[in-house]
């Protein structure tokens, strides 16, 4: 079964990447990457990814350039994972909206940026797993990647 598709925004504020570090009660500690599900509202998958840094960041960003595609296999289905390269305009968390910041049981989005270092990315529980090798394998060219 074909699950809805999602997009994922690596987002480089100068030379980092901006994440989550996601604390979520009952879980183990992890990381993602700012992004989520295609809406039935949304026009392309590139109102998705403004739309998702904007509710998860209030942020707005620049040089969006498609970067890969991922097939994520799960037990409920594949999982499409459309991964988008961008750089960070402005952020303001003030505007950040959203069940994620509403529902305690969502656990904590902090906010933090890590060098563009294969290392740092193998160090941390980036899920999905999927998208942690796509970075660990191209983080140091981003900046290239992106434009």
């Amino acid at each position: 079964m074909s699950l809805v598709p999602s997009v994922r925004a690596v987002l480089l504020d100068d030379d980092r990447l901006v994440l989550f570090r996601r604390t979520v009660p009952g879980e183990e500690l992890y990381w993602s990457i700012p992004g989520g599900h295609v809406e039935p509202e949304d026009a392309c998958l590139e109102d998705t990814l403004h739309r998702e840094v904007l509710e998860e960041l209030g942020a707005t960003v620049s040089d969006v350039t498609p970067l890969t595609t991922l097939e994520c296999v799960r037990e409920e289905g594949v999982k499409t994972q459309h991964v988008y390269g961008c750089r960070l305009v402005s952020m303001d968390p003030a505007l950040r909206c959203g069940p994620e910041f509403t529902d305690p049981a969502r656990g904590l989005y902090e906010v933090v940026r890590l060098p563009l270092d294969p290392a740092e990315i193998t160090a941390i529980n980036l899920i999905p797993p999927e998208l942690g090798a796509y970075l660990a394998d191209h983080i140091s060219r981003l900046p290239e990647l992106i434009s």
